[in-house]
């Protein structure tokens, strides 16, 4: 028996890898009323009334906003609900995603 035989095997240790994240993204436009954008952002994102007019707000002002950080697929679902909500009531309301750097 050689000297490596006589030692303890050790099983390789697996690396899970977290879900990479995806940002949901506000876009502006000249059409959807304010307080819609606002509406929307506390539905869907739950966002209190404060943090939703920031949001709404800072998307006026430079053109997009990130409006939460998610897994992927909450962030499609989210971003794809917001929008339609916007669809729906006549507005071009949009929301992306993208991922996290």
């Amino acid at each position: 028996m050689s000297e490596l035989d006589t030692k303890p095997r050790l099983k390789p240790r697996l690396k899970t890898e977290r879900p990479r994240l995806h940002k949901v993204i506000l876009l502006n436009d000249d059409f959807t009323p304010r307080d819609f954008v606002v509406r929307v952002l506390r539905s869907v994102f739950r966002t209190s009334p404060d943090q939703a007019y920031r949001i709404m707000m800072t998307a006026h002002q430079k053109g997009v906003c990130v409006v939460a950080v998610y897994t992927r697929e909450i962030a499609e679902e989210k971003a794809t609900e917001a929008t339609e909500l916007g669809r729906e009531a006549g507005y071009p309301l949009t929301f992306t995603t993208e991922p996290e750097e």
